[in-house]
């Protein structure tokens, strides 16, 4: 990989659009503005495209797809060009995790460990486990009502819409980008209007190698309102995948009814967390930071919802304050912060409403609050923020806040603490910290949620599935369970030569 640019050496840059393998300006001409969340100037400017633009990528998409110069190649064709592909992506690479923080205030020691290593990463294992899926599936053999041979036949899916949220703008890209090209498709991806850069800086790695027929990789900047409203509409969009809110999911959702497309969402969450009073408070302490302030809380699996048992309650909270007030937070480009920004003034001003509201019907402000006073006047700070005092029917209890902030409960009983944590519309993660693991194992199966960790926050992996129940999602990414998201099955029925005499089925309506 590449050397990582220091943030002095890249300066503010014009971006074109991926459309039908080429770069290109928004039809209407119009740009927007990327800014910077740590110091609130402009670090880009992009194409602000809308529908037309979609447009012309889908049909793009739809020309690639139809044509079939990339559906019809062998799996194996197809892994071996991507694992080509990543090769090439990891010697180009070196900016992206400057890239990713200046416009995802994500720190850059997150960006370079974590982000963007972990997406390149997750492209080569997707590649490798397409190799594993089954596209072509026998079923047992059938004589009634006469001898036929019957299997299943996987298909990819045709033109994908995949959607992604501003917090991991390339981890999840790749997460709609490998699994459409592992399985045949072609894509039309829409990165967030706040950070494209690297999904952008990704399609022109992959453009340069020229390993993908033209159509199949798409890239459209803009406004989700026009762009992912027309990705879920166009009747030439067969699938539609999205990560971000709740609330635009279920737009989203009704709005492809019509075209009734195949859909996966991965949506928000309000995870629950349950220290055990047996839990290694060592682990569990710093792995409830972890758990809750990673990204300034900016994820959507965060354990914001903290249940701490009564016997150890006061000493946790107690070091988990004394911990929390340690952490540095500061501008995302520098190596010393530990938090960065929250993403933008909105955002910024949500979260600190959502403290002050907490505090006016009752909460405790323990720790954090505000905006640190090192970091002056400029950028969206917040401080690392716990509340205790929490009662189920505030809103810090039950909805997402999306920062820096977490809730605690105090619990004593089992069943009741697992009652607490799946009183929710949402299920998108959970974790448990026992040094009993058997028992872990139990209060995780009991957790209503599509990912739960015991002794352990955060950690997935390419190799198993990603998602929630109820509001949290339809669907899953990643793994296996992920890849055939993106196909379709079909049952093929072929008679063995059965003659007409012995076809007595027919007779119920000819005989």
């Amino acid at each position: 990989m590449a050397p990582i640019l220091e943030a002095s050496q890249l300066t503010a840059t014009t971006y074109r659009q991926y459309i039908d393998s080429e770069w290109v300006d928004a039809v209407s001409g119009q740009t927007h503005e990327v800014i910077n969340p740590s110091n609130e100037e402009v670090c880009a400017i992009v194409p602000q495209g809308g529908r037309e633009d979609a447009q012309l990528a889908i049909a793009a998409a739809r020309r690639s797809f139809d044509a079939g110069d990339w559906r019809l190649k062998s799996q194996l064709e197809r892994s071996e060009i991507i694992f080509e592909i990543v090769r090439h992506l990891e010697a180009q690479s070196g900016e992206w995790p400057m890239l990713e923080s200046m416009s995802a205030g994500s720190t850059i020691r997150k960006t370079s460990i974590v982000d963007v290593p972990l997406a390149l990463e997750h492209f080569r294992v997707l590649a490798e486990l397409a190799l594993q899926v089954p596209w072509y599936e026998p079923l047992p053999w059938v004589d009634i009502p006469h001898v036929s041979w019957n299997f299943v036949q996987r298909e990819s899916i045709g033109v994908c819409g995949g959607i992604v949220a501003w917090n991991f703008p390339l981890l999840l890209a790749m997460w709609k980008i490998a699994p459409a090209l592992a399985m045949g498709n072609s894509i039309v991806l829409k990165p967030s209007v706040f950070t494209p850069l690297t999904v952008l800086a990704l399609a022109q790695a992959i453009d340069e190698t020229g390993l993908l027929p033209r159509g199949v990789l798409n890239i459209v900047t803009g406004p989700g309102e026009v762009i992912g409203n027309e990705l879920a509409i166009n009747q030439q969009v067969d699938k539609l995948a999205f990560t971000g809110s709740t609330a635009v999911g279920r737009g989203l959702l009704a709005a492809t009814a019509p075209s009734i497309k195949k859909v996966t969402l991965e949506l928000g969450g309000k995870s629950a967390n349950i220290v055990c009073a047996d839990a290694d408070l060592d682990i569990a302490v710093d792995g409830t930071l972890f758990g809750t302030f990673f990204h300034q809380g900016q994820m959507c699996e965060s354990g914001t919802r903290l249940f701490v048992h009564d016997d150890i309650y006061d000493e946790f909270v107690s070091r988990l304050i004394d911990r929390a007030r340690s952490l540095q937070v500061g501008p995302a480009t520098d190596y010393e912060s530990q938090l960065g920004p929250v993403i933008n003034r909105r955002q910024y001003e949500a979260i600190l409403a959502a403290i002050e509201g907490a505090v006016k019907v009752g909460a405790t402000l323990e720790c954090g609050g505000g905006r640190p006073s090192n970091v002056g006047d400029r950028g969206f700070y917040v401080e690392p923020t716990i509340l205790t005092g929490i009662t189920e029917d505030m809103h810090v209890a039950r909805e997402e806040v999306f920062g820096p902030v977490l809730a605690v409960q105090r619990w004593n009983d089992v069943a009741d603490v697992i009652a607490r944590a799946n009183r929710s519309i949402y299920g998108l993660a959970g974790g448990v910290w026992t040094r009993n693991t058997l028992a872990g194992i139990e209060m995780a199966k009991q957790l209503r949620t599509g990912t739960v960790w015991v002794n352990d926050w955060h950690l997935l992996n390419a190799l198993a599935p990603f998602g929630g129940y109820r509001q949290s999602g339809l669907g899953r990414e990643l793994g296996t369970y992920g890849l055939k998201e993106y196909t379709e099955v079909k049952h093929i029925h072929v008679d063995q030569g059965t003659t007409r005499e012995d076809r007595f089925i027919y007779d119920v309506l000819l005989g």
